[in-house]
């Protein structure tokens, strides 16, 4: 089963945009933290805590490859790139309009408990992995 991954359509909002009218660099970061909620949200695991766990971003990496203007559209993929013992790697892409990359990048978690590093849980793992859907 190929991991799983959420994909969106949207176009720049004014309040994404910078003076010139393009997208407005640091605010992709937020973008990604939506995706990043919507597919663990979607595995059964909210991030609102009542699992217990935590996810603090340790690495983010962003390429801007082209421009992305106010009000053009784009698509944004997000996937599950790799698992490690204590960490989750995402890969992500943003497409123009001419479906074109203009944005990719990584993030990476580590999973904490109780504010320590600790292993990916196994249900997660198997419903990032793409092995189980998640529900519990």
């Amino acid at each position: 089963m190929p991991a799983p991954f959420v994909e969106f359509n949207r176009r720049l909002r004014w309040a994404d945009a910078d003076a010139a009218g393009r997208l407005h660099f640091p605010r992709i970061f937020e973008i990604i933290e939506e995706a990043e909620s919507e597919l663990v949200r979607g595995l059964g695991f909210p991030m609102d805590r009542r699992q217990d766990y935590d996810f603090p971003r340790v690495h983010i990496g962003c390429q801007f490859r082209r421009v992305i203007t106010l009000d053009a559209p784009f698509r944004l993929r997000f996937t599950v790139g790799q698992l490690g013992r204590t960490s989750i790697r995402y890969d992500y892409q943003v497409f123009d309009a001419d479906e074109e990359v203009a944005i990719e990048g990584t993030m990476t978690v580590v999973v904490l408990e109780k504010g320590k590093p600790t292993e990916i849980p196994a249900t997660l793992r198997a419903a990032l992995s793409g092995e189980s859907d998640g529900e519990r």
